[in-house]
């Protein structure tokens, strides 16, 4: 359930706003009301350290250092691995352009570059070329300048002239570097030095990551802290903060403001305010769906509903439909229990791969899919407890194809219809307990969903549907909507009639598109079909080899499998999700853009 909240506000002296801050934080309750951004040096060294943190992991060591580094400490070696950080890309810029010029040299041999200096102070202007041959007999042939013939480069011929080379020889010239080979090798080596101890460095701090990690936890506290300090307002001498606090703890804030000498004022939130924090209170069936909606990034409005439940029994289901495969199933119960069996204990995440796994498993088994193997139907046992009208080999149960699709199909929008309709009734029965008379509107969308199941069975499934019943109980529900769906507390009702009317049009294309909603269910009959194709395309593959060929059959079927479980996953996330945030979510009216509760409070673990 969605905990109900009060909105207060905290009053103290200005010279007391940092025991203020400290007592807030050590309540830990209150969820502090359009915070500001912190200080930006206190943003800046998070984003460092957490940089630093992940380059780190890269050397970290199988067993860290068990003892924390005093704040000193880290300093001292978090300066020295900031500098090997942000020097490595230079340092490596400076080595591909020195490798680059010492192999440009290494054509011509070492020598220095000083030698030309010392030539030319003492008039001797020293000048080598790269010419062909027919440029070098021209060369000779010309008297004027002489040279000296070196050792040919790259297949050239090379010489050393006293002065310029004579107009009309065409010729590439040498241009002397400022450092020789032995030189920039010299660099280059201890460039090479400097990285390996810069390496050395890193491996060694990597072994201190947990103190790194504590330094960002740290970090984050002084962050939250800059941010709810920047957000106080004063004037007068006063000090004061806005907030949220769970109705449940009012008594525990009322006795830390006794204790503190706060003055504050508390009421419930209005119903214009759109920044209520929401706080979810889950049992330990709901719960399961924390590590779904962290995935996902999703919180429910304050004023919207809780369904984790529904949530988390649908989804069961239809991730049970898309993988459709019991011997799925069977891989993921045996990574469920090994997780299990390593961490000692069962986490949200690990429980929830049990309840998924088990789904996956009974509706294989119902449909008698064993990692897609029709052999699998040969055994007795399996085929018992298989269901005939549901089996995805239904030649062994005398069931025609063609029927079997469509009770899958059929159960699909019956799943489609039992959900929309279950949103319809919950949207009822709040409605109903607030006075609010667009509930009938909600009765209406009930009236017309269930007419539209049987549409699309007309439609997809060519079952036999008095179309007139059908027609008239949309047309009933369109009315209903169109009538009172803008009715509203504190509207009287012929304004609630009026913006109904007003409204009629997009009320159709509504209608429309409920009819597109419980059509969209057969995806999970599209997808759990897909799944099943490849696992049967590559079960093909691999029976066509035998002999000492059987190890690329195996191997087949390992790659084939796995890659057709990934697909199935995402699959999950694509479909499964959808249907659940979208469709159900959308018929009750959720938008799932809440403000997740998070109470002013000294973190006790890295917050990502």
């Amino acid at each position: 359930m969605i905990e109900k909240m009060k909105v207060v506000s905290i009053v103290a002296q200005a010279s007391q706003k940092e025991a203020l801050l400290d007592g807030l934080r050590k309540l830990g309750l209150v969820h502090i009301r359009e915070k500001q951004a912190a200080d930006p040096a206190c943003l800046q060294r998070i984003s460092d350290l957490s940089g630093t943190e992940l380059a780190l992991h890269e050397y970290a060591p199988e067993t860290p250092a068990s003892e924390l580094l005093s704040d000193r400490d880290f300093e001292a070696l978090y300066t020295k691995v900031r500098a090997v950080l942000d020097s490595r890309q230079n340092l490596s810029t400076q080595r591909a352009a020195l490798v680059t010029q010492a192999e440009n040299l290494r054509k011509w041999g070492d020598f220095d570059p000083a030698d030309f200096c010392w030539l030319r102070q003492r008039g001797i202007d020293l000048h080598i070329y790269r010419l062909d041959k027919k440029s070098l007999a021209a060369l000779a042939a010309d008297g004027a300048a002489p040279f000296i013939r070196l050792t040919p480069v790259e297949k050239m011929e090379t010489v050393a002239l006293w002065g310029p080379l004579p107009e009309g020889i065409s010729a590439d010239e040498f241009t002397v570097p400022d450092k020789g080979l032995a030189q920039i090798e010299g660099e280059i080596a201890a460039l090479d030095q400097q990285m390996a101890d810069g390496e050395a460095l890193l491996k060694q701090a990597a072994a201190h990551i947990p103190s790194f990690q504590a330094q960002i936890l740290q970090a984050q506290n002084a962050m939250e802290y800059s941010s709810v300090r920047n957000t106080a307002a004063s004037e007068g001498g006063l000090v004061w903060l806005t907030g949220y606090v769970p109705a449940d703890n009012v008594d525990e804030f009322k006795a830390a403001a006794a204790e503190n000498r706060w003055a504050w004022a508390m009421d419930n939130p209005p119903d214009e305010d759109e920044l209520v924090p929401t706080k979810v209170r889950y049992n330990k069936v709901t719960r399961l769906m924390i590590p779904i909606f962290d995935i996902l990034g999703v919180v429910p409005g304050y004023r919207e509903y809780d369904i984790s439940f529904w949530f988390l029994a649908f989804f069961a289901l239809f991730f049970a439909m898309i993988l459709g495969d019991a011997g799925y199933g069977v891989l993921l119960l045996i990574g469920a229990v090994i997780l299990t069996v390593k961490s000692h204990k069962l986490s949200d995440a690990t429980l929830l791969l049990w309840v998924l796994s088990i789904a996956t498993i009974l509706w294989g088994a119902l449909t008698g899919t064993w990692f897609g193997l029709e052999s699998a139907m040969q055994v007795p046992l399996l085929r018992a407890v298989t269901v005939p009208i549901l089996a995805n080999y239904p030649a062994y149960f005398a069931v025609a194809a063609t029927d079997q699709q469509n009770a899958i199909m059929k159960f699909c929008f019956i799943l489609g219809t039992l959900q929309l309709s279950l949103a319809c009734v919950m949207s009822i029965k709040r409605k109903l307990t607030e006075r609010n008379l667009s509930w009938i509107a909600d009765l209406g969308w009930l009236i017309a969903i269930c007419a539209i199941y049987f549409l699309a069975l007309y439609l997809v499934i060519g079952e036999n549907v008095p179309l007139a019943p059908v027609g008239a109980c949309v047309g009933v529900g369109f009315v209903l909507v169109v009538l009172f769906g803008g009715m509203a507390p504190g509207k009287s009702f012929s304004q609630g009639l009026k913006a109904g009317l007003a409204d009629a049009f997009t009320v159709f294309l509504n209608t429309i598109s409920a009819f597109g909603n419980v059509m969209s269910y057969i995806r999970l009959f599209a997808v759990g079909m897909a799944s099943l194709a490849i696992a049967q395309s590559f079960n093909n593959m691999a029976a066509g080899f035998e002999g000492p060929l059987v190890i690329v059959a195996a191997l087949i079927m390992i790659v084939g499998h796995a890659l057709n479980l990934v697909m199935g996953f995402l699959s999950v996330v694509v479909h499964g999700v959808r249907l659940n945030l979208l469709e159900f979510s959308g018929q009750l009216g959720m938008e799932w853009a809440g403000i997740a509760y998070e109470p002013f409070k000294k973190l006790d673990k890295i917050k990502k």
